[in-house]
C-alpha cells in the first residue's frame, strides 16, 4: 500500500530550464564539476535547442532542457529562485574545489558547521544553487 501522496515510482526528479540557448554549456559544465553522466538527450526539430537531457549526479536523476519561451505564452523561463540542489558526497572538499575549478561560484563557504556536516553553497554559471555536504571527518 503506498503511503498518501506516493507516486508508484517514488522520488522526486529537479528539471532544469536553462536560458540562453546554453543547455548544452550546462550539461558540460554539470559533468566537469559534479561528475554528471548524461544518459540521453532529445533535441528540437531543428536541431538547435535541447529539448530533454537526463543526467545523473551522483547517483540521483537531474533533468534539464533549454528555456521554449514559445511554449509557455512568449515567456521566458523566470530566473531559479528559492531551490537549492544539495549533493550528500563523501568528500564535501573534493566535490568543492571541482565545482569551483569548473567556474561555479561561492554562495555560501565550505566550513565544518554545528550539525556535522562540512557544507557549503555554489551557484553553477546558470544561476542555479547547489550545496555541498558532508560529515564533518574525524
Amino acid at each position: 500500500m503506498m503511503a498518501e501522496g506516493q507516486g508508484p515510482a517514488g522520488g522526486v526528479t529537479p528539471h532544469l530550464t536553462i536560458g540562453g540557448g546554453k543547455a548544452a554549456e550546462a550539461i558540460a559544465f554539470y559533468a566537469e564539476a559534479f561528475d554528471a553522466v548524461e544518459q540521453m538527450r532529445h533535441m528540437d526539430q531543428q536541431g538547435e535547442r535541447i529539448m530533454h537531457s537526463h543526467m545523473i549526479v551522483n547517483g540521483g536523476s537531474v533533468m534539464l532542457n533549454d528555456d521554449f519561451p514559445e511554449m509557455s505564452g512568449g515567456h521566458a523561463a523566470p530566473p531559479p529562485v528559492g531551490v537549492t540542489l544539495h549533493l550528500q558526497v563523501d568528500d564535501a572538499d573534493a566535490w568543492w574545489d571541482r565545482a569551483v575549478k569548473a567556474g561555479a561560484t561561492v554562495r555560501f563557504p565550505l566550513d565544518d558547521q554545528f550539525w556535522g556536516d562540512r557544507y557549503g553553497q555554489v551557484i553553477d554559471p546558470f544561476g542555479h544553487v547547489w550545496s555541498i555536504g558532508a560529515p564533518i571527518k574525524q
